[in-house]
């Protein structure tokens, strides 16, 4: 009955992931870019601006650097170190190509769904919350969605991939530094518990100094090996170019090979149009929903197009992608080992751990969002706390693949309820974009109020007749 259960998981994820979802956030995301005017570029240079904004006056409440920073500690993990060798060691240089391609188009995606998560959030005791869920509920009335919704992300990303990532720290460390297994899960118990047990203020603090450092710290890496290597730069474009288009054939698959693992990893990489960011875009302090919307694109470049090229770059510059029998985060190791010493190791072992444990608080976040949603009380939420750190300890000590299949298929699902939510609520996300642009033309910096805006209904926040809410640009 377990080989079943397992066989039939593991086809529906084949189906869903390899078939239907790339189809679908392709489709989405070609479709966003014309229908929008290209909003996810439009408005690009207005990210370093809203990056430098200030705190939330109130000082409950998360401001958008910070609830940026959660997004992109989610997202940005050792998929970022090991997935992008696994594409460019099965589908050759050219995957790269069609990892940028896939992002720009799935920045509309993520561009409408964290503007809906903003329009649709709703204020508790601690600032804000929202996410597909609750534009589910207030945009449809369709509450019993959002409850489905909400139940797919907390077992997927708060419980499952949590375990996930626990694991490839505990590995990491075990091979890098001989720490055993249990010494590596009570440091990470220990370190999750600590943020996670101090709310979502708490999980925006340490997102904030995490992925700055984790991220320039990579970069910078990354950039000395290219430097290093700088009169390979042009053979490597070369080879991204020519693998991406067939002209000259690195891998078994060819160009199918190319194309079909760079678009898997720029859509899995940065989660654009999946609806997990949107629970922690919901969360900030802005002006207008467009702000959040600008800094939340940011994320998804910053994960694919820097982060996972940055990998890409080492590798290919390194020339080990040419080694027989390495792939995953071994290949990444050999590459930066190569260019750098034997430090490298130690790392890339950092590295994990960094990425991992963003992870880890960050995807506890999106649970706890929902929970709420699903208005479990202290005592629920303290049960969630325990399973997660509970998931934590299993994951640290354990392969759990059932289970991991299982939780991809939840984010499948998650992911196929929050594509077509969004495609049917496109409408106001053209007209709150228009909003945004009509205030740039005159000068203003934009203040957005759902009155302004024709046919939005059930919204909570933006309100010129309810209690006026500080905002922070």
């Amino acid at each position: 009955m377990a080989n079943f259960l397992n066989s039939f998981v593991s086809f529906s994820n084949t189906i869903l992931w390899s078939y239907v979802l790339i189809i679908l956030l392709i489709a989405v995301g070609l479709y966003f870019t014309v229908y929008l005017k290209g909003a996810q570029f439009k408005f690009f240079f207005q990210t370093f601006k809203l990056l430098a904004g200030g705190k939330p006056k109130d000082g409950k409440g998360v401001s958008s650097f910070q609830a940026f920073c959660i997004s992109v500690a989610s997202s940005v993990g050792t998929g970022n170190l090991a997935g992008v060798a696994i594409a460019v060691s099965v589908g050759g240089p050219g995957a790269v190509f069609w990892m940028w391609l896939i992002t720009l188009l799935g920045a509309g995606s993520s561009f409408v769904e964290n503007t809906l998560a903003q329009v649709y959030k709703v204020k508790d005791k601690n600032g804000y919350r929202g996410g597909p869920a609750y534009y589910m509920e207030k945009a449809l009335g369709k509450r019993k969605l959002g409850i489905i919704f909400s139940v797919l992300i907390t077992v997927s990303f708060g419980l499952v991939f949590n375990s996930v990532q626990a694991n490839t720290i505990t590995f990491a460390f075990e091979q890098a530094f001989g720490l055993s297994r249990l010494y590596g899960a009570i440091i990470v118990i220990a370190l999750t518990s600590m943020v996670i047990f101090g709310g979502v203020k708490r999980i925006a603090q340490v997102a904030e100094v995490i992925v700055p450092v984790m991220a320039v710290a990579y970069v910078l890496v990354a950039l000395f090996v290219v430097l290093k290597n700088i009169g390979q730069l042009p053979h490597v474009f070369t080879m991204i170019f020519q693998g991406a288009f067939g002209l000259k054939q690195f891998t078994g698959g060819g160009i199918g090979a190319a194309i079909m693992m760079g678009i898997k990893r720029g859509l899995f990489a940065n989660e654009a149009g999946m609806g997990s960011a949107p629970n922690a875009a919901a969360a900030a302090e802005v002006t207008h929903p467009v702000n959040q919307a600008i800094m939340q694109v940011f994320g998804v470049f910053l994960n694919t197009i820097i982060i996972c090229s940055a990998t890409a770059f080492i590798i290919l510059v390194s020339g080990t992608n040419q080694q027989e029998g390495l792939t995953g985060i071994q290949l990444t190791q050999t590459a930066l080992t190569s260019q750098v010493g034997n430090w490298g190791n130690a790392f890339i072992a950092a590295c994990t751990f960094m990425f991992a444990f963003s992870s880890i608080i960050g995807n506890y976040y999106y649970g706890e969002s929902n929970i709420e949603f699903m208005n479990g009380g202290k005592t629920v939420l303290s049960i969630f706390r325990f399973a997660v750190i509970g998931m934590v300890f299993i994951g640290s000590m354990a392969s759990l693949d059932m289970v991991w299949n299982l939780a991809d298929l939840f984010m499948g699902l998650m992911a196929l309820l929050n594509i077509v939510v969004i495609f049917k609520l496109s409408k106001i996300v053209s007209k709150v974009i228009q909003d945004y642009a009509v205030q740039k033309k005159e000068g203003k910096d934009p203040v957005f109020y759902a009155e302004n805006v024709d046919g939005l209904v059930n919204v909570e926040c933006w309100s010129k007749d309810s209690e006026k809410i500080e905002h922070s640009a």
